[in-house]
C-alpha cells in the first residue's frame, strides 16, 4: 500500500481539478465549452520577446544550467531593478534585493517552506490565490485564515487578531489587486500594514501579479513604496499576466535582502534556475516597448465591459472591477441555495460555460464564482446568452 505524506491530507480539495473533469465530460458529449475558469491569458506574447527567445535558445552556452554570476542572469536582475524604479520609483540593489523565480507560484510556496516551522502560523486572507494557503500547508505550518468580504472591502482586519495567534505568526500574505475578488487598495493601506507589522517579527509577502491590469486610470501601488517596507517584507511579480508569458514560467521577488537570501538558499536545493534563453527574453520584455502591455489591458477592459454589461442585462447585477482580468460575482438570488461548486457544475453541465467556484479560493469564497476574461468578446456574448437560459429556467 502506497501512502501519501500526512501533510497532503491536510490540503483542501482542489476544486479546479473537478472542474477540469466536468469540462472534459461536457466536451466528450460534443459541447462547445466556453472556459472562463482558469486565469490563463489567451493573448499572444509580443513578437520581439519571442524573437529574442528563439535567438538565445540557439546559443550553446544558454542550453546549460543557469548560474547566478552569469551575464544574462545579471542583466535580468538589472532589468527587473530598472523596471521597478521606472514603474514605482522603488530603488533595488540588483545583486541582493532581486530574485528571479520559476513563476511567482513557485516563489510563494518556497517562501512558506523557507520560514515556517510546524508551530509557526501563516496569516492568509481568505478567499485567496490557492498557493497562499496551500503553500503554508505543504510546508507543514499552521494556517490561520483572515476573512475577507465585501463589507470590509476585502481587506484583512489585522488589528483585531488574537494575541496568541500573533505570537505564533511568522508570515502574512497579501495580494492587491486581489485574486479572486478584484479588490484594490491605495498606498495608505500598505502604510498601515507596515506600521502594524513593525516589531512583530512577521514577514509580509505581497503578491503583485496584477499591477498592470488596471482600468479607468487606477494605478496599483507597490507595497515597497512605503518607507520601512523593505525592512519587513518582499513583493512578488510575474511576467505571466502583463506580458502574456504564463507558460514561460518567469517571475521575480524583490525587497528585503535577508528574506531573499534565505529564499534563494531554499531554491538552490530544489531547482537549477531558469532557462537562460527565457531570462534573456524576459529582459527584452521588461526593457523593450511596453505598448503591448497597454494593448493587453485595453482588450481586458473591453471584455470586462462586454461580460458585465451582458450579465447585468439578463438580471445578474455585478459591479465593474478596477483591476485584474477577473469578475467576482455573487451567485444569483435564484440559485443561492446551491453551493458555489454546485452552481459552477450547473453552468458547465447545462449550458457549457465554465467558471471557477468561489470555494476553490477558500471557505470564505462560498456563495461566489469567478469569471476569467480569457475568451474574446464574441465568446463572452455567447456565454451571457447561454447563462440567460439558466437564469430564466423555471425552477
Amino acid at each position: 500500500m502506497i501512502h501519501e505524506a500526512d501533510r497532503m491530507k491536510r490540503l483542501p480539495l482542489y476544486l479546479f481539478t473537478i472542474m477540469d473533469e466536468l469540462k472534459a465530460k461536457a466536451r466528450a458529449k460534443g459541447v462547445d465549452v466556453i472556459d472562463l475558469g482558469m486565469g490563463s491569458p489567451d493573448q499572444p506574447t509580443a513578437p520581439h520577446i519571442i524573437e529574442e527567445l528563439c535567438k538565445q535558445a540557439k546559443i550553446l552556452g544558454n542550453q546549460r544550467y543557469s548560474r547566478t554570476d552569469g551575464t544574462i542572469e545579471k542583466d535580468l536582475r538589472k532589468s527587473i531593478a530598472k523596471w521597478y524604479y521606472d514603474r514605482f520609483e522603488v530603488k533595488l540593489d540588483p545583486e541582493t534585493e532581486v530574485l528571479p523565480l520559476i513563476g511567482s507560484k513557485e516563489g510563494i510556496a518556497h517562501l512558506a517552506l523557507t520560514f515556517l516551522n510546524n508551530d509557526d502560523i501563516a496569516l492568509v486572507p481568505n478567499p485567496a490565490y490557492p498557493v497562499h494557503f496551500n503553500g503554508a500547508i505543504m510546508a507543514g505550518g499552521i494556517l490561520y485564515s483572515i476573512p475577507l468580504n465585501a463589507e470590509n472591502g476585502y481587506k484583512p482586519d489585522l488589528w483585531n487578531l488574537p494575541d496568541d495567534v500573533l505570537r505564533m505568526a511568522k508570515l502574512l500574505f497579501l495580494s492587491y489587486p486581489h485574486n479572486p475578488t478584484t479588490a484594490t487598495v491605495d498606498l495608505g493601506f500598505f502604510e498601515d500594514v507596515v506600521k502594524w507589522a513593525k516589531g512583530k517579527d512577521i514577514i509580509v509577502g505581497h503578491d503583485l501579479a496584477y499591477s498592470d491590469i488596471t482600468f479607468e486610470g487606477f494605478k496599483a501601488p507597490s507595497f515597497l513604496q512605503v518607507k520601512g517596507a523593505k525592512e519587513i517584507g518582499i513583493e512578488f511579480h510575474t511576467l505571466s499576466k502583463s506580458y502574456n508569458m504564463a507558460g514561460w514560467r518567469i517571475a521575480f521577488a524583490v525587497g528585503n535582502s535577508q528574506i531573499l537570501r534565505s529564499l534563494a538558499k531554499t531554491k538552490s536545493y530544489i531547482d537549477f534556475g531558469i532557462f537562460r534563453a527565457i531570462q534573456a527574453a524576459a529582459c527584452k520584455a521588461l526593457s523593450g516597448p511596453q505598448d503591448g502591455v497597454a494593448k493587453t489591458v485595453e482588450e481586458y477592459r473591453k471584455r470586462r465591459d462586454i461580460l458585465i454589461d451582458g450579465l447585468n442585462k439578463i438580471g445578474w447585477k455585478i459591479p465593474k472591477p478596477k483591476a485584474t482580468f477577473y469578475v467576482w460575482a455573487r451567485i444569483p438570488l435564484k440559485y443561492r441555495a446551491l453551493t458555489s461548486m454546485e452552481f459552477a457544475t450547473l453552468l458547465v453541465e447545462e449550458v457549457g460555460v465554465a467558471v471557477a467556484p468561489g470555494t476553490g479560493f477558500g471557505e470564505y469564497g462560498e456563495g461566489f464564482v469567478r469569471f476569467a476574461l480569457v475568451e474574446d468578446g464574441k465568446r463572452l456574448k455567447e456565454a451571457c446568452a447561454r447563462i440567460k437560459k439558466v437564469l430564466e429556467r423555471e425552477s
